[in-house]
């Protein structure tokens, strides 16, 4: 399963077709060129230039400008992008890139392995967190020719082949940023990649104008002719904007979920909740592991017993996502749903908390400051763990607030949810591996969760060059951290695309919306 099954010395002329037709074979009908595309962006975004800022906004304009070597299918495979080819050695340590000839940039430049190395080796290590640390697994990059791009390994990394997307490792054009001051060129202004659109205009606070490609290196693509990404502020504004035709696609999470089944009803409306797969959204509520008595396992089992997620999942989300097993989401490669019971059991939860150190403490619940879902989520979870026993509070914040008290561990127990990236070493690790879990940041091993086994399994996880190997380790980690219990895991969370079902193709990667609109046309 997974992008580890290109994991050869040489692809087949029959991988690699498939590899290089994507997801195009799901495409509704024969394709239409022309017309306006027109979606929701919320909030908006400080920057289009996605190698500087990876927010969500800017990650999701920034993808239809920017590209990199691959995309990735729902299954987390890899498909050609401005790489046509790869080669991975037999010992997983050397990564060969064949690029397509015929590339250019937005301003007529063309596009070479010199890029590459510039855009990987110089400036998204200086400019890039996650990159820099993805980097230092690499001892050496080589050009051997404009089309080539060799990167040499320190030691076997599974994941490496699973960062080339443009949110991760967007190419970036050296001619125009090779000596500068990165994050204060003036081309950060005017963004220039090798995407199917290209910038054209910014109005703040109103909307992001993006146009046609004519050079782009794929025949007939892009099909629409402009893209604008509305900026509305207010969720119900956002609902209305749909409801009276001004915008086209609603992304996941623009309008509450109450508002859903509404808008879903409406004519020529459809739905999914498909193009998450890469980022594996999970929620759960941190547990502050240092705090009495959430030290005791037995309370965190209570507790962990005693939330219905079901009903959080029926009767909060619309019965989109799923209730999670774990630490990983389902569709993060390695996942096993096989892991120690946690499903929702009151009675047990009540006899868990009985032979517990719990003595009637008030636990503070901290909720997520993002909208109305997010509160009645925390109400839900008040009423049953009062139904076990339990006494507590749901202390209000708003966004900074939460960050702040997060941050600083002012919390017993506080809701969240991340990103995965696809891969335990990416986006997993970094929530439970003991030596991350300083306070000052609300996205790291926030519980203070500290088990040296599962430190050890990480570690020798992530470098691992067999994906049966790294499954048997990931495998271990997850039954050991389910059963230790460092924080309440709640639900794989499906954030609804909602779009008019005359624009065809809307999702059609792992990355959804973030992916860019090549492969989007209009049947109208």
């Amino acid at each position: 399963m997974g992008i580890y099954m290109l994991h050869t010395t040489k692809l087949t002329a029959a991988v690699l077709a498939l590899a290089l037709a994507g997801p195009l074979a799901a495409q509704d009908g024969e394709p239409k060129s022309g017309g306006t595309l027109n979606v929701v962006i919320q909030p908006e975004p400080p920057s289009l230039m996605i190698g500087l800022v990876q927010n969500g906004p800017t990650q999701m304009v920034g993808g239809d400008i920017y590209e990199s070597l691959l995309r990735y299918d729902f299954d987390l495979k890899p498909e050609g992008q401005l790489a046509e080819s790869w080669e991975i050695s037999e010992d997983g340590k050397t990564y060969t890139f064949k690029l397509r000839e015929g590339v250019v940039f937005h301003d007529g430049e063309p596009f070479t392995s010199a890029d590459v190395e510039f855009s990987m080796d110089k400036f998204l290590r200086e400019s890039h967190s996650r990159m820099r640390t993805y980097m230092e697994h690499v001892e050496s990059i080589e050009t051997p020719d404009d089309h080539t791009v060799v990167f040499n390994l320190k030691q076997p990394f599974g994941p490496f082949i699973g960062i080339f997307e443009p949110g991760t490792a967007p190419m970036i054009p050296k001619h125009i940023y090779e000596g500068t001051d990165f994050a204060n060129n003036e081309a950060n202004n005017t963004p220039i990649g090798t995407g199917p659109f290209k910038f054209d205009e910014w109005e703040k606070g109103s909307f992001i104008h993006l146009v046609k490609n004519e050079d782009y290196y794929m025949e007939g693509k892009p099909y629409v002719d402009e893209v604008y990404y509305h900026v509305i502020p207010d969720a119900a504004s956002r609902a209305v904007a749909y409801e009276t035709g001004k915008v086209d696609v609603l992304p996941g999470g623009s309008v509450e979920n109450f508002d859903v089944a509404r808008i879903q009803a409406m004519d020529n409306t459809c739905i999914t909740d498909k193009g998450w797969e890469y980022f594996g959204p999970l929620s759960w509520m941190w547990v502050n592991n240092d705090n009495k008595p959430l030290d005791d396992v037995k309370v965190r089992k209570a507790i962990m017993h005693g939330v219905d997620r079901q009903f959080a999942k029926d009767a909060l989300w619309n019965g989109l996502g799923k209730v999670s097993t774990g630490p990983l989401s389902s569709s993060t490669r390695f996942y096993d749903g096989e892991t120690p019971d946690i499903t929702f059991d009151p009675e047990k939860a009540k006899t868990l908390l009985e032979e517990s150190s719990y003595d009637g403490e008030t636990i503070r619940i901290l909720g997520l400051p993002y909208g109305e879902t997010w509160q009645r989520w925390a109400e839900a979870v008040k009423q049953n763990l009062s139904e076990i026993g339990m006494t507590t509070e749901i202390v209000p914040s708003d966004v900074a607030g939460w960050n702040q008290k997060v941050a600083d561990r002012d919390y017993d127990l506080a809701f969240t949810y991340l990103y995965q990236y696809g891969d335990p070493a990416l986006g997993v690790s970094r929530t439970y591996m003991g030596d991350n879990a300083a306070p000052g940041s609300p996205w790291n091993n926030v519980a203070n969760y500290q088990n040296a086994e599962t430190d050890k399994l990480f570690a020798e996880a992530a470098l691992m060059a067999s994906p049966e190997e790294r499954k048997a380790a990931y495998k271990e980690i997850q039954d050991k951290i389910v059963e230790d219990v460092p924080n309440i895991w709640l639900l794989e969370l499906g954030f609804p695309t909602i779009y008019r079902c005359d624009v065809k193709n809307p999702v059609n990667t792992a990355f959804g919306v973030n992916d860019g609109f090549r492969d989007v046309w209009l049947d109208k």
